[in-house]
């Protein structure tokens, strides 16, 4: 690696982590300077300090969210990729399935969230479809969209030498739909945890304390602003983290063979 590249990568690292670190230092110095109460902003120290002490009870929390986004995620990849692999072996099942995956995705889970929680049972597998619900189209139109985006020089070929619609799936679709797959898992593992927070506000509000999202309610009833910023640092964590095993995903699958992961 020559030092040119060395140190753009070094750049890649240090850039954000120092923007953060000034970010943090002037909201530390405004809120002591302009003595402003912990219960309207609270002081990046007081917000550690709050994380650190209450730690138990967040950890609890963050565990239930976590396991809810990775479930949802799981089910909104097999869903995604199984339904763009039926949208490309038939035209007509595309145009009759596509109309309801894209009214999944513009219905706001808001508005759908309460149905489903007292339509199922089971709090936690309510949840699970909620954030399934908002994860899934990502997924299936990445899926289909690199399925579909096919060298038509190496279709020919492969057409040339008598390949059937199984080996042109594996050898040819498959592989070319790769960086669009992981695009969209990209997006899905954000999603998958914004549906998460947002069917645990509405199970919350019923009465079922569960994960982060219900901790933010609670301290928001008590005042308990602190607290608050330190469950709303988790959940962006989280969703740093997901991104973040999402794209090293995707460079282990590509870097060796696509230009977008070199």
């Amino acid at each position: 690696m020559t030092s040119g590249r060395r140190a753009v990568r070094w750049l890649t690292w240090l850039a954000p982590a120092l923007v953060g670190v000034l970010f943090l230092m002037v909201w530390e110095i405004w809120v002591r300077e302009a003595g402003i109460p912990p219960y309207i902003v609270p002081a990046p120290s007081r917000i550690a300090t709050t994380l650190a002490r209450d730690w138990p009870l967040l950890s609890a929390s963050l565990l239930v969210t976590v396991r809810i986004t990775l479930v949802a995620l799981a089910a909104a990849v097999v869903i995604g990729v199984s339904t763009a692999f039926l949208f490309v072996q038939s035209r007509a099942i595309e145009v009759s399935l596509l109309p309801y995956a894209i009214l999944l995705q513009v219905t706001p889970i808001v508005a759908i969230a309460p149905l489903i929680i007292i339509w199922v049972d089971d709090p936690g597998t309510a949840l699970v479809i909620c954030a399934t619900i908002v994860a899934l189209f990502p997924m299936i139109s990445n899926t289909t969209l690199g399925l579909r985006s096919v060298d038509p020089g190496l279709l020919d070929l492969f057409r040339l030498y008598g390949a059937g619609r199984w080996q042109m799936l594996v050898r040819l679709r498959v592989p070319s739909a790769l960086p669009y797959f992981f695009a969209g898992l990209r997006v899905s593992a954000g999603l998958a945890l914004i549906g998460a927070v947002v069917a645990e506000f509405v199970a919350g509000t019923g009465g079922t304390s569960s994960g982060l999202a219900y901790q933010i309610l609670q301290a928001g009833l008590q005042l308990n602003i602190p607290r608050m910023f330190a469950a709303l640092f988790l959940i962006a964590a989280t969703g740093v983290c997901l991104f973040a095993v999402a794209s090293l995903l995707s460079w282990l699958a590509l870097h060796r063979w696509h230009e977008s992961a070199r």
